[in-house]
C-alpha cells in the first residue's frame, strides 16, 4: 500500500529574516483567534521572537486600537514600555509589501484618558450646510456576542474576500478584523427588534489605521473629473476614473512617473498621460477647460447640490482667476451656514469682504443669520467623549417619548473618530409606522431642556407624504451646562429604508461617492432614502429615478446587492 502523503511542514524560522530582531508582544483583544496565530507564525518564520507577556525584552507591542491596548496592558506598564506600540496594519503591509515599512505612519498614540486616537481620515474638512451631511459617528452599545467559535472560519474568510477586493490582490491577511463585540447584520434575523439593535449598536467603535493617500493630488483631479463626466450623463469615462481612484488611492509609494504604473490595473494609456502631466506640472488641462466650459457650467447649475464644490471652484476660477483675495472671501462665506456658492458670490459683488460686513445684509435668510452669528461657535470640534454623552442623553429622552426608538448618531462619531464636526442623528422604529408624528414631539422636549437651542431646517415629510416619508430637523445644540452653540441633524426614515439612511450618513463622503458610482453603473440611483431603478428616455438617454426603491432590511444586504466589500462602520474612513 502506498505511504500517506506527509502534510507541508512548517518552514525554518530564518534568522536573518525581514523582522530579525524583533522581539513581539501581542494585545490580543479585539483579533481573532486564527488570525493571531497566523500573525505570530509569518513573524517566527522571518526572524522575529514572540513573547507572552510584555518583559523588558519586548521591542514591539501590537495592538487593534488604544482601547484594546489600555485594557490589556495597563497605563502603568504602558508608562514603563520604551519599545514601539503599532498598529496590527503595520503588520499586516509589511507582509504584504514583502518589507517592513516606516512605523511612523502606525504609532499608537495613547492618551490614558482615551480620548487622543490615531486620526488617519484622509476625508476633506467637512463641508457646512447643507453639504454637512454624512459626518459623524454612533455610541457603539455593548452587546454580548453569541457563542462564535462555530462562526470563525466563516469571519475570516469573508474578511479574506474583503481584503481581496479592496486591494485587488490576494492576501491571507485581509483587511481589519471585527471585533468580538461587534455581530454582522447577516447573522441576526433582520425583521425582529433585536436585529435591528444589533445591526446599528454593536459596531466597534474604535478607529483602525487607514493607509494615507501618497497621491491626493492625482485622486483629488481625478474625483472632479468623476462629477463632471456623471453630469454630463458620462458613465462610462465617469467609472474609469473611479476605477483608477481605487487602485491609485491604495498605493504604498508617492508616484513621480507613469511608467510606476503603467501596468497596473484600470490604469490605461490615456490616464498615463494624465498621471504624467499631474505630476509633472500640478495640474490637468483637461479638467481647467471642462471648469471654464459653460456647458458644463449649465449641467453643474441643474445638479447644483450634489456637485457644490466643483460649481463654486468652476464660478471663483472664472470670475477671480487672478483675484486671490476674492477666492479667499468667497470661500469664507461659503462656509457660513446656509450660504452656498451663488449667494457667496453676490454678496462678494455687493463689496462684502469680511464677515462682519455681512451683519446688515437685509436680504440673508433667518437660518443664515443664524449660521453667520454662531459661526465660530460651530467650528468648533467635540470630543467623542461629549458626544456619546449626548447621543445617550437623546436616546433617553427618545424612549421616554416613544418605547423602542432606535436613536444612531451616525458620521464620524460612528466610524470611530477621536472627535466630530456636528452631530448626525438618525432615528427609525422596529414597528415600521410609530416614527410618524415623532419628531415634533421629540424636538418640543428637547426645547423644553434647553438641548435644541435654534432651529435651521424644520420639515415633517411624513405627515404630507413626500421626499419617502423622511422628517429632517437641522438646527443648533449646546452640551448640557455650557453655552457653546454645535449643529444637530435629526432625520427620521421609515424603517424600509433605515438601512439607506445609515449608509449615507454614516459616510464618508469618498465611500458614498463609491457607492453611487456604483449603483450608476448597475442602472440605479443611491440617495439616503432608497436605491432606485434608473428611467430611460426613448432616445435611450438616463432620465430622473424611479419612485419605488428596493427595500433592504441591513446595510450589508445593500452592499451585497450593489458587489462592493462589507465595511464596519469604524473601517468606512476612507
Amino acid at each position: 500500500m502506498a505511504p500517506k502523503p506527509t502534510k507541508n511542514r512548517t518552514p525554518p524560522p530564518d534568522p536573518h529574516g525581514m523582522f530579525a530582531g524583533l522581539v513581539v508582544f501581542f494585545v490580543e483583544n479585539g483579533v481573532q483567534a486564527r488570525r493571531l496565530q497566523i500573525w505570530k507564525q509569518k513573524l517566527v518564520q522571518m526572524g522575529a521572537e514572540i513573547e507572552e507577556r510584555l518583559s523588558k525584552r519586548v521591542t514591539n507591542v501590537f495592538a487593534m486600537n488604544s482601547e484594546a491596548l489600555l485594557k490589556q496592558v495597563g497605563t502603568e506598564r504602558l508608562a514603563r514600555f520604551k519599545g514601539r506600540v503599532l498598529l496590527y496594519q503595520w503588520l499586516e503591509d509589511s507582509l504584504r509589501l514583502g518589507e517592513k515599512v516606516s512605523e511612523d505612519s502606525y504609532s499608537l498614540k495613547v492618551d490614558p484618558e482615551g480620548d487622543n486616537r490615531p486620526d488617519k481620515s484622509l476625508v476633506p474638512k467637512e463641508a457646512n450646510e447643507n453639504t454637512s451631511g454624512y459626518e459623524e459617528p454612533l455610541n457603539s452599545k455593548k452587546i454580548k456576542p453569541s457563542p462564535e467559535d462555530s462562526k470563525k472560519t466563516n469571519a475570516e474568510s469573508k474578511e479574506d474576500a474583503k481584503s481581496n477586493a479592496l486591494y485587488g490582490e490576494p492576501s491571507i491577511l485581509g483587511g481589519s478584523d471585527e471585533s468580538p463585540q461587534s455581530i454582522s447584520p447577516a447573522n441576526t434575523c433582520p425583521n425582529s427588534p433585536d436585529a435591528l439593535n444589533k445591526d446599528i449598536g454593536a459596531l466597534q467603535a474604535s478607529l483602525l489605521y487607514s493607509p494615507p493617500d501618497l497621491n491626493k493630488n492625482i485622486t483629488e483631479i481625478f474625483g472632479k473629473l468623476i462629477d463632471i463626466y456623471r453630469a454630463l450623463g458620462d458613465d462610462r469615462r465617469s467609472f474609469s476614473y473611479h476605477k483608477a481612484i481605487l487602485v491609485i488611492e491604495k498605493l504604498p509609494f508617492k508616484i513621480e512617473s507613469a511608467n510606476q504604473v503603467k501596468d497596473l490595473p484600470s490604469i490605461g494609456k490615456s490616464l498615463q498621460d494624465h498621471i504624467q502631466e499631474i505630476v509633472t506640472t500640478g495640474k490637468l488641462s483637461k479638467l481647467e477647460h471642462f471648469e471654464r466650459d459653460e456647458k458644463v457650467l449649465q449641467r453643474f447649475s441643474v445638479e447644483l447640490k450634489f456637485y457644490y464644490h466643483v460649481v463654486l471652484k468652476a464660478v471663483i476660477l472664472q470670475t477671480f482667476v487672478h483675484q486671490k483675495s476674492g477666492v479667499r472671501t468667497i470661500n469664507l462665506f461659503g462656509e457660513v451656514w446656509g450660504i452656498g456658492p451663488a449667494t457667496a458670490l453676490k454678496l462678494y459683488e455687493k463689496g462684502y469682504r469680511t464677515l462682519d460686513d455681512l451683519q446688515n445684509e437685509e436680504l440673508l435668510t433667518n437660518s443664515q443669520r443664524i449660521g453667520l452669528k454662531y459661526f465660530q461657535d460651530i467650528k468648533h470640534r467635540i470630543p467623542r467623549h461629549e458626544v456619546q454623552e449626548m447621543e445617550e442623553l437623546l436616546q433617553k429622552v427618545g424612549e421616554d417619548i416613544l418605547p423602542g426608538v432606535i436613536i444612531v448618531c451616525g458620521g464620524s462619531f460612528r466610524r470611530g473618530k477621536a472627535s466630530c464636526g456636528d452631530l448626525d442623528i438618525i432615528i427609525t422604529h422596529p414597528d415600521g409606522k410609530s416614527h410618524n408624528g415623532f419628531l415634533s414631539k421629540y424636538v418640543s422636549r428637547l426645547k423644553d431642556m434647553k438641548f435644541l437651542r435654534e432651529d435651521l431646517v424644520f420639515s415633517t415629510h411624513s405627515k404630507e407624504g413626500t421626499d419617502s416619508g423622511v422628517d429632517t430637523y437641522f438646527g443648533l445644540c449646546t452640551y448640557p451646562g455650557r453655552e457653546l452653540r454645535h449643529r444637530i441633524d435629526l432625520k427620521v426614515f421609515p424603517r424600509d429604508i433605515y438601512a439607506f439612511g445609515l449608509i449615507a450618513w454614516t459616510g464618508n463622503d469618498v465611500l458614498n461617492r463609491r457607492l453611487r458610482l456604483l449603483a450608476e453603473s448597475k442602472g440605479f440611483r443611491l440617495d439616503d432614502t432608497g436605491l432606485f431603478p434608473a428611467t430611460y428616455s426613448t432616445g435611450g438617454k438616463r432620465g430622473t429615478r424611479a419612485t419605488a426603491s428596493l427595500k433592504f432590511n441591513t446595510e450589508k444586504e445593500v452592499f451585497d446587492f450593489l458587489g462592493f466589500p462589507w465595511l464596519e462602520a469604524h473601517e468606512r474612513n476612507l
